[in-house]
């Protein structure tokens, strides 16, 4: 190396180079699609595909039993007497806005770079996100059992109140729509809208690297568009008097709290600066490097074993050889002392 040459001192790199990485780092996005290695991928994770079934059952069985039948009297009917409403947002809306918005998004992330790691992990994680937290919020709200605002009017649909000899109610409307009315607490369209749009959020400000510290607020908008719907439904849910605030404040943590945990565990944070994909991508790039390093290093094990044959050649066992020159050192030494 010449004494000018200051490259390996700042590791710099010559255009050409970081061209071939940006290419081949192109030529991997677009390697791994869904017909190539698809089956592959939802393979390794088939555990998760079963756990997400079991998800799903045990959801079904939460929503099929009876909530806790909470007391209560007449002094607590104060703020149980809002009028009974529609639902503004309906209850088929809330997966077409927590599950299909996403998935779409997902897709054409995918059309563009054709990364099947990329695609599978965010619905894989998505879907965990939603199920996990419609069990933990149904299973809540079977234990608690608190009454609806409008629980009056599902109790009592002529409006005639009655109690029993402890002071608790006896309703006499319709049994379904009095079981909905004990599923207050937490808010089922809460925690679900940001579940999924919490997790959408959470993609998109990866793949926009919303916090590469450039100060383009402009990719903040885009990723706090999912939690301002989130947050409407929410709105709704009060307005409708369906929900106290206590049970959307509640619905909206517990969402968030889980896609949170769901996304980081495919997704790097979205401050990294690899947050823009998968670790599996990540890890799929380490792999190939050290399959495509493996030939050079053999090569090189080879040329060292040659040059370690040729020493012992000219100085026949690699011991002596090592001998000699450390008695050459000490020989050097003594003389340069003498002087």
């Amino acid at each position: 190396m010449a004494w000018w040459d200051l490259r390996p001192f700042f590791r710099f790199q010559s255009i050409s180079t970081r061209f071939q990485e940006f290419g081949q780092r192109e030529v991997q996005l677009g390697s791994h699609t869904m017909s190539s290695h698809g089956y592959a991928v939802a393979r390794v994770h088939m555990h998760d595909w079963i756990m997400l079934l079991l998800l799903v059952l045990i959801e079904i069985t939460l929503y099929m039993i009876h909530p806790f039948y909470r007391f209560v009297g007449k002094e607590m009917m104060t703020d149980l007497k809002y009028p009974l409403k529609s639902n503004t947002v309906p209850v088929w809306a809330v997966p077409m806005l927590a599950i299909v918005l996403p998935i779409v998004i997902f897709l054409v992330v995918y059309v563009r770079r054709r990364d099947i790691y990329d695609l599978h992990h965010a619905i894989l994680g998505l879907l965990f996100s939603i199920l996990v937290t419609a069990v933990i919020t149904d299973a809540i709200k079977d234990a608690v059992g608190r009454p609806r605002p409008d629980f009056f009017w599902r109790c009592f649909p002529d409006g005639k109140d009655v109690y029993d000899k402890w002071g608790d109610v006896i309703c006499h409307g319709d049994k379904n729509v009095i079981k909905e009315g004990h599923k207050s607490f937490p808010s089922g369209h809460t925690s679900w809208s940001f579940a999924g749009l919490g997790f959408l959020s959470l993609y998109l400000s990866g793949k926009l690297k919303a916090f590469d510290r450039k100060g383009h607020v402009a990719k903040l908008c885009i990723i706090f568009l999912p939690l301002l719907a989130a947050s409407l439904v929410a709105v709704s849910r009060v307005d409708d008097y369906w929900h106290h605030w206590q049970d959307v404040f509640a619905g909206g943590l517990i969402g968030l709290v889980v896609a949170t945990f769901c996304y980081l565990q495919f997704f790097p944070p979205p401050h990294h600066p690899e947050g823009w994909g998968p670790y599996a991508y990540f890890t799929m790039l380490e792999e190939s490097r050290g399959m495509a390093q493996g030939p050079n290093s053999q090569n090189g094990s080879q040329e060292a074993q040659s040059e370690n044959q040729d020493g012992q050649s000219q100085h026949g066992c690699i011991g002596l050889s090592l001998a000699e020159n450390q008695t050459s050192t000490l020989e050097d030494e003594l003389e340069s002392g003498r002087r």
